[in-house]
């Protein structure tokens, strides 16, 4: 045993240096940086061209304006025909009263967010939701939370400054409702969404309203709102945003989801993004002017067939019916300010006109809308 060797002179193990000297035969030796094939990048052994075959990390900028600029650019066509679209929208939205103008912008708010439950998960109806905006009723505690998520939307999109107002760190602290720390700091996250903004404050309003859109719900994973909350926030935020682009005064937010969750799917490259969230808009936009013209040529014929009915309740009806997808008769007395039996005398008279219909089918609890 004396006689056996202490040193291993095989170069086939390794230990011909002296270094090695009392190293067992399966204990580690020197690493070298080109034994870390595990790493990506040029330093893995083999080069780039053998790496694993895995998605590796972009090393350039997460929000990159060029990226979004050079998609924009090919996307210029789309980019246009939503500008006219919307500007249609937003000239419908300033040409009536002011009055009918605020109502038309409820409804469309209503619909949008209602809409926009179903791609978060959290479905509420509208007759729901204009329920619960309307008297804060029809809540249950399951869907209590998302009640008071879809009613913040609503009330964002239809009223009150965009979250670009006073400047992004200040215009989306205001906007989300967050306030800020006694120490005076401001959120990491917040102040990482606003540099992203400003950096993109070359681009078109559309462009940047996809970009807050992803990034929002990108880096709002570390503030208290998560999951949906967070889903509707990045929504009403580039909703709100995406409005820019308008004269002022008329439609306050571009609509995203009214005819399905196209624009709002998060998946692909910088252009292929872009590219959907134009095409959502576009179609959601479309509807929502059409709907509006159908909404106004119903006020108009309501208006000319009730014009022999005395007292202010026809009248006053007809525009809450405008202003709301649905009305119940507890919730038509709160906004006329009418009676309750001159309100439902009212409702019937409508509904023998041919003007409204009822959509429960039920002889309680119903509910109204405008037969358009």
């Amino acid at each position: 045993m004396r006689s056996m060797k202490t040193k291993y002179q095989s170069s086939q193990d390794g230990f011909d240096d002296p270094v090695d000297q009392g190293r067992g035969p399966y204990d580690p030796g020197p690493v070298e940086e080109d034994d870390l094939w595990f790493l990506a990048g040029e330093a893995a052994v083999g080069g780039p061209d053998l790496l694993p075959p895995v998605p590796q990390r972009d090393g350039g900028r997460l929000f990159d304006p060029d990226d979004w600029q050079a998609a924009q650019d090919r996307l210029s066509g789309p980019l246009a025909d939503l500008a006219v679209i919307f500007g249609g929208l937003d000239e419908r939205l300033r040409s009536g009263s002011a009055d009918t103008c605020a109502g038309w912008r409820q409804r469309l708010a209503l619909l949008e967010v209602a809409d926009l439950g179903w791609w978060t998960g959290e479905r509420i109806g509208v007759e729901r939701l204009a329920l619960w905006v309307g008297m804060r009723a029809g809540s249950v505690e399951d869907d209590a939370q998302a009640l008071a998520r879809a009613s913040w939307a609503v009330r964002r999109l239809q009223a009150g400054p965009g979250p670009e107002a006073g400047g992004w760190t200040a215009g989306l602290t205001a906007f989300l409702g967050r306030s800020l720390p006694e120490s005076g700091g401001v959120p990491e996250a917040f102040a990482d969404l606003a540099e992203v903004m400003e950096r993109a404050g070359g681009l078109h309003p559309v462009t940047r309203a996809a970009i807050l859109f992803h990034a929002w719900r990108m880096l709002g994973h570390d503030t208290p709102s998560r999951g949906p909350a967070q889903d509707v926030e990045a929504a009403a935020l580039a909703a709100r945003h995406g409005a820019v682009m308008g004269r002022g005064g008329g439609a306050l937010f571009l609509p995203l989801a009214l005819t399905g969750s196209t624009a709002l799917r998060a998946t692909g490259a910088v252009a292929e993004r872009l590219s959907r969230w134009i095409a959502g808009a576009v179609q959601a936009t479309l509807a929502a002017l059409l709907h509006l013209d159908r909404v106004r040529d119903w006020q108009a014929r309501a208006q000319a067939e009730t014009r022999g009915l005395s007292g202010r309740t026809p009248p006053a009806l007809i525009a809450a019916l405008a202003a709301w997808p649905m009305v119940s008769a507890p919730m038509a007395e709160e906004i006329t300010g009418a009676s309750r039996a001159a309100v439902q005398r009212n409702l019937d008279t409508l509904s023998q006109l041919g003007l409204i219909r009822e959509v429960t089918g039920q002889g309680r609890y119903r509910i109204w809308a405008a037969a358009m």
